[in-house]
């Protein structure tokens, strides 16, 4: 399979030894299947785990330049990522990230709310030296952005590296479901 751009999946699971197929999984393999977009899947139910799986990426994996998105699936409260009933704010995400994310676009799935000032996402970006971050502002939760708007902005991505305009044409296709969701791109 060729692909230009892969995805690199964190999901956060309340056990790693009890997971079992998620609907992410199942996304991600319609995804590879159908759009022709590769990615690596790993469950976490710690800040440890997340730290070792980014580890193993980034030191283990000579392909790391080819993940292009980071995709983090998890839950958590606006700004928040909870692993393990421990809430995690957005910079000290940043501070795990700290220099290892150069030119990566990390994306947020709908399970938490992203609501960053300016000043808070340019620092997110600054220390970890992501391109973009992306996610939305709307906790509307019965609608799963991993079925719907993730992965039309990863395919709209794999085609164009333009992020603007890969947001403009995101909107144009979808605009009702960016609305609903939020959607929200930070550059």
């Amino acid at each position: 399979m060729e692909s230009e751009k892969f995805i690199f999946c964190l999901e956060g699971v309340p056990d790693v030894d009890k997971a079992s197929a998620t609907e992410v999984v199942k996304i991600l393999e319609h995804i590879a299947m159908h759009q022709g977009i590769a990615s690596i899947y790993k469950e976490c139910d710690s800040i440890e785990g997340l730290e070792e799986s980014l580890g193993n990426l980034l030191y283990d994996d000579h392909n790391f330049k080819d993940y292009e998105i980071i995709y983090l699936v998890m839950p958590g409260e606006p700004n928040n990522i909870c692993l393990n009933d421990y809430y995690y704010s957005m910079e000290e995400i940043a501070e795990l990230f700290e220099g290892k994310m150069k030119g990566k676009v990390i994306h947020f799935a709908n399970r938490k709310i992203l609501d960053l000032t300016d000043e808070e996402s340019q620092y997110f970006l600054d220390v970890t030296g992501a391109r973009a971050i992306s996610g939305y502002g709307s906790d509307l939760n019965e609608i799963s952005s991993t079925s719907t708007l993730d992965r039309v902005f990863f395919s709209l991505y794999q085609d164009n590296d333009d992020l603007k305009e890969v947001v403009e044409e995101l909107f144009q296709k979808h605009y009702s479901l960016c609305q609903l969701l939020d959607f929200r791109l930070y550059y």
